[in-house]
């Protein structure tokens, strides 16, 4: 008797195939052309840009200023108290990320996303150095490594590194005064932070842009799997208009349609949508999660319908309600309609809203701050003659950027005196752009109400000397009580 063996499983891991994306030409292609260029501009140059805050305080436009504890946003200040501005920031990027989903798919993916324009940016060297996709194809599959595929491979690296090495240089710029640090790194006196720095922002630049590609944004990405969460039947995002394109076939001339009965949508199954996207995907499989709506596809696909005499728009930016409507003979919505429903006016109100009340917190933040910590330890101090002294250690933020002299006062009550440690008078100096810890004494002679109460408010004032910009602090007097 004989015994069957069982079959063998089929393996769950198979080695990645890279992507080739073939070059195309359209309106979404050269849109995503220009937001490479703007992107990557900003990025690269941002740091350079210099803006004049004062002689004591950093020209460069937008920095990090990690050692003094500081952010820079051209005219903007962000101390470390106020990060709330760049938790609103993060918030404001997270609602917009749902708005552009829920109007317009993985807009975001496709066009902007770091992801994106860098493996774009990669892909553009690889072609220009390799050829377009059949021939990097034929390079991949030949086994046999002859000088000709050294000599591209190796021209490829080493423009893929310097671009590389360019990212990571431009990031470290962000944090600490970029001219300097330039010249610091070419002299090799920078600190070991920033060569180590930009040795990991190189290598993730190179390998994400470069090796990984769309694994980073199948894989390694969280959003394609939230995504989901933000679109409806309404989010128009790239589909395949298939009662349109079926049944596909191959392009026939007029004699060999008319003698073939059967009908044929206008997809020829040419191919040119999956070769052009960067993603690898067929569009034509309907949504699919790898999908980054980034457009190409739709470039691809017109090109082909003016070629061949049929209408462009086989493939498309469309919604499901407009694929209901156009299968039934019915016009499909307008564009408005599609992108103004309750689900994106909720979002763009909480995105306005969050961006209101960030301007309002900035334009009504004073400009001296002050905190007022009483000394507990102990609570009040008896003085020889009587008189009851309370201690308060006072913080003085000077935001200006110059020098200024604050002078403190008090108010609420007659009784009470206060004097500085170590200063003459009740004027001290703040540097420019610094917080400073001042020792304030408060005093209440012998038998007045003040010393003989167990509890006064009273309030400390602050003032610049130079405008006459006040703030003050309520606090309280700790006397001897009854």
């Amino acid at each position: 008797m004989s015994q069957t063996q069982p079959d063998t499983p089929p393996s769950l891991y198979a080695a990645r195939e890279p992507v080739f994306p073939r070059r195309v030409s359209g309106a979404f292609r050269n849109m995503k052309w220009v937001i490479m260029a703007i992107t990557l501009g900003i990025y690269y140059l941002t740091p350079w840009i210099r803006w004049d805050r004062g002689p004591n305080l950093p020209d460069q436009a937008v920095l990090v200023d990690l050692a003094h504890r500081r952010f820079y946003f051209f005219w903007i200040e962000i101390w470390p108290h106020e990060f709330y501005f760049v938790a609103g920031l993060l918030v404001m990027a997270g609602l917009g990320l749902f708005l552009f989903t829920s109007a317009l798919g993985r807009v975001w993916c496709g066009y902007a996303c770091p992801q994106t324009v860098w493996t774009d940016l990669f892909i553009l060297v690889e072609r220009w150095v390799e050829g377009d996709r059949n021939a990097r194809l034929r390079l991949h599959r030949q086994k046999k490594w002859d000088a000709r595929k050294l000599r591209l491979r190796v021209t490829k690296f080493v423009l893929w590194f310097l671009i590389a090495l360019a990212t990571g240089g431009a990031w470290v710029f962000y944090f600490t005064d970029a001219p300097q640090l330039a010249m610091d790194l070419v002299t090799m006196n920078a600190h070991p932070i920033a060569y180590s720095t930009m040795l990991i922002l190189t290598a993730t630049t190179f390998f994400f842009g470069g090796i990984a590609r769309e694994q980073i944004c199948i894989y390694a990405c969280p959003w394609p799997r939230i995504q989901a969460a933000m679109m409806d039947e309404d989010t128009l995002t790239i589909g395949y208009r298939h009662w349109r394109g079926e049944p596909r076939g191959k392009l026939k001339g007029k004699k060999a349609q008319a003698a073939d009965a059967a009908p044929q949508g206008d997809c020829i199954d040419c191919m040119a949508c999956v070769n052009v996207c960067p993603m690898g995907i067929d569009i034509r499989d309907g949504q699919q999660m790898e999908c980054i709506t980034c457009g190409l596809c739709i470039d691809a696909c017109d090109d082909v319908m003016a070629k061949i005499g049929k209408p462009r728009g086989l493939i498309d930016y469309l919604a499901l309600t407009d694929e209901t409507a156009e299968q039934a003979g019915k016009p499909p919505k307008s564009v408005w309609k599609h992108i103004f429903r309750p689900r994106t006016i909720l979002y763009t109100s909480l995105w306005s809203a969050v961006g209101v009340a960030l301007l309002v917190a900035l334009f009504i933040r004073p400009v001296i701050e002050l905190t007022v910590a009483p000394v507990r330890n102990p609570t009040y101090v008896l003085l020889s003659d009587g008189t009851i002294r309370n201690t308060y250690d006072v913080r003085l933020r000077n935001k200006n950027g110059d020098d200024r002299l604050f002078e403190i006062t008090i108010s609420g009550n007659d009784d009470l005196s206060v004097r500085l440690e170590g200063v003459e008078g009740q004027t001290v100096n703040v540097p420019a752009d610094t917080m400073s810890l001042q020792r304030v004494y408060v005093t209440a002679p012998k038998g007045t109400e003040a010393s003989l109460s167990e509890r006064v408010d009273f309030r400390i004032w602050v003032e610049d000397t130079s405008n006459g910009d006040r703030a003050f602090k309520d606090t309280i007097f700790n006397g001897k009580g009854n």
